[in-house]
């Protein structure tokens, strides 16, 4: 079994090498999808033996994923964000299972470590499974959505080895990201009329709370898992304030 590892990038200087270095315990044949970024990512993918290849720009990822795994040469594709990393325990399982089982593609635990050190096993941030590796020749579609599901043949199966995520790396990236991703989800709501009011801020915003700090025990986390489980029932509540603030700004 060949492999190639796909990653997409914009403006990730910070973070390209030492994702190219974990893609490279599992194959030498990695592609960075990169979406003109402005900062030293290209320059710093090409230095270290990367495949780099453009797409236009876009503020989630989803659009480029067709892009990427058809650049793929490998039977299999890896699709790995800037943020994470592989291990030597995960490319081993995956060498010592992808090819003798009768899966066409696998979802693989993550890791999610807050500010880079703190492991979050409660909230429902483990195992955190995601669609990573697909067979190319089973793979049939990504849709260009947000948070879409690709379409793929065959029968998925599941990896216990997982790949590590730093996510969270710093507080203002955490805001940034924040008010990028739920400003689009509020667009999709607003293309679907959703009604908005202060009676569903304040739901969204305990019910997310009750979520990750009791349902899912984010309680057992500590400061951090409790720290994280507010600041996601902060950004349901933006979400919808986002909403709101595109009626008036229409109306």
């Amino acid at each position: 079994m060949s492999f190639t590892v796909v990653i997409h990038t914009f403006n990730e200087a910070k973070n390209i090498k030492e994702a190219i270095e974990s893609a490279k315990i599992l194959t030498d044949d990695i592609v960075v999808i990169d979406m003109h970024s402005s900062d030293k990512t290209v320059d710093l993918a090409k230095h270290l033996g990367a495949k780099v290849k453009f797409f236009k720009f876009s503020y989630y990822v989803e659009p480029a994923r067709n892009y990427g795994i058809a650049s793929a040469g490998g039977d299999w594709v890896f699709i790995l964000d800037a943020d994470e990393r592989i291990t030597k325990q995960l490319a081993d399982e995956i060498k010592t299972r992808v090819g003798k089982e009768e899966f066409t593609h696998y979802r693989v635990p993550r890791k999610n470590l807050f500010l880079k050190k703190h492991f979050l096993r409660y909230g429902g941030w483990w195992p955190d499974y995601q669609l990573r590796l697909i067979e190319k020749k089973s793979f049939v579609n990504w849709p260009a959505r947000i948070h879409a599901t690709p379409e793929i043949k065959g029968k998925v199966g599941f990896l216990k080895q997982p790949i590590i995520h730093y996510f969270h790396q710093d507080f203002k990236s955490m805001v940034e990201k924040t008010a990028l991703y739920e400003n689009i989800e509020a667009d999709l709501l607003y293309k679907h009329k959703r009604s908005v009011s202060v009676l569903i801020f304040l739901r969204k915003f305990l019910g997310e709370l009750y979520r990750r700090l009791i349902k899912h025990k984010g309680y057992k986390d500590g400061v951090w898992g409790g720290l994280e489980a507010f600041y996601q029932a902060y950004s349901k509540t933006i979400t919808w304030l986002y909403l709101y603030q595109k009626y008036e700004k229409n109306s």
